[in-house]
């Protein structure tokens, strides 16, 4: 039988069935061609930001393309929602302003709002938060700084292979988010570089954090109120001031943090390990179903803390007891040395004793020797081989 006496529906049907699938077409727009300059001088954000306008209309997912050299970027704002995907494809650098005052009142240098679907592969963001820290170290009125990268009310969001250096401010922040992968991140700043959170987490759920590499000036990664549902693994911790949950309780009315997970991190010469840390007054927080994994510790001041009369600085405390209530935190295979004599340390809420504490095959060494444990109104249970010795 030849094709030409087929029915006109059989012959439909098979072209439909047997035709290859037609690839996807993604938009793409180059930055250096809307007028960007490679140069690290000529303020590109208005090419960037003409990028972002066309990829966020396009009915089809959208590629920008950053290529090789050096951006300078004065600020940006990327605002959602988009029509389709974007993606962010940078092989070069960003580089903020080097005069701090330029942005240094402003919350954000670079920020993603209201976007559903973002990937942003590769590259380097430079805040030039050096003029700043200085600032600050002399003890002059200095401006807050800025955050590097922020993702806020916004969800499916996939980072991978980003570098982020010198910050002013906290360099990468997920706030008000849902959905956010972030997967290869690096961060740098120096060990003494004020207030340069690596990545901050709050008001958001179901975020994971793989396979980074942070060293910072405070925490590599800080948790805040209304985090929950976090995975936070194969992170590189140093230096720093640890993974921290909190502060938590600085406010009275506050959300809670749990279901967060810290598996096979590695902290190296750290203020902290794995904390938990909350002010002295009454608070509406909570902390709950924590589970601190398979630790490696080297030269840890604090390895494991839980802190319920936090204070930097002993600056204005408060002096109260915390109403942040700590229950169900696992403490698993945590091991190495500790920088200090006291490697466990639980000072918990005298109105609201930590409950639930498990400790379980911890092995903790100060010079050699076997460390020391101190507990504050902390129960809990310890079990396998655990040292020093279970104080709960």
């Amino acid at each position: 039988m030849s094709l030409s006496s087929l029915p006109l529906t059989l012959i439909c049907i098979a072209y439909f069935l047997f035709s290859p699938p037609s690839a996807t077409v993604t938009a793409q727009y180059d930055v250096v061609s809307l007028g960007a300059k490679a140069d690290g001088e000529s303020d590109s954000s208005k090419a960037f930001l003409s990028a972002w306008s066309s990829a966020c209309a396009s009915s089809s997912p959208a590629t920008i393309n950053v290529p090789a050299g050096s951006f300078y970027i004065k600020s940006a704002t990327f605002d959602g929602p988009c029509r389709s995907t974007v993606t962010f494809k940078i092989a070069g650098t960003l580089v903020a302003p080097s005069d701090y005052s330029v942005i240094g009142s402003t919350d954000n240098w670079i920020i993603f709002h209201q976007v559903n679907g973002l990937n942003v592969v590769g590259g380097v963001l430079d805040g030039q938060g050096s003029g700043l820290w200085a600032c600050k170290a002399s003890g002059k009125g200095c401006p807050q700084g800025a955050t590097n990268l922020e993702f806020s009310n916004s969800e499916n969001i996939f980072v991978s292979g980003l570098s982020s250096v010198n910050s002013q401010m906290f360099h990468i922040v997920v706030n008000g988010c849902q959905n956010v992968k972030l997967q290869g991140v690096m961060v740098s700043a120096l060990g003494t570089s004020p207030n340069t959170d690596g990545i901050h987490i709050s008001q958001s759920k179901d975020v994971t954090v793989l396979n980074s590499k942070i060293g910072t000036g405070d925490d590599c990664v800080s948790i805040g109120p209304g985090a929950s549902n976090l995975w936070i693994e194969n992170v590189a911790c140093g230096p720093g001031h640890g993974i921290s949950i909190g502060s938590l309780g600085k406010d009275s009315q506050e959300e809670g943090v749990q279901n967060v997970t810290v598996k096979t991190a590695t902290f190296t010469g750290t203020q902290n390990g794995v904390r938990i840390k909350s002010w002295a007054r009454p608070s509406t927080a909570f902390v709950r179903n924590i589970q601190f994994q398979h630790a490696t510790m080297n030269n840890v001041q604090n390895p494991i803390i839980i802190d319920q009369n936090y204070c930097p600085d002993d600056d204005d405390c408060p002096h109260e007891a915390s109403g942040v209530r700590i229950s169900d935190v696992t403490y698993q295979d945590i091991h190495g040395t500790s920088a200090t004599e006291v490697a466990v340390k639980f000072d918990c809420s005298t109105e609201y004793p930590c409950t639930g504490i498990t400790m379980e095959d911890v092995k903790l060494t100060y010079r050699s020797q076997v460390a020391e444990a101190s507990c504050e109104n902390a129960g809990g249970t310890a079990s396998g081989s655990v040292q020093p010795t279970s104080c709960l």
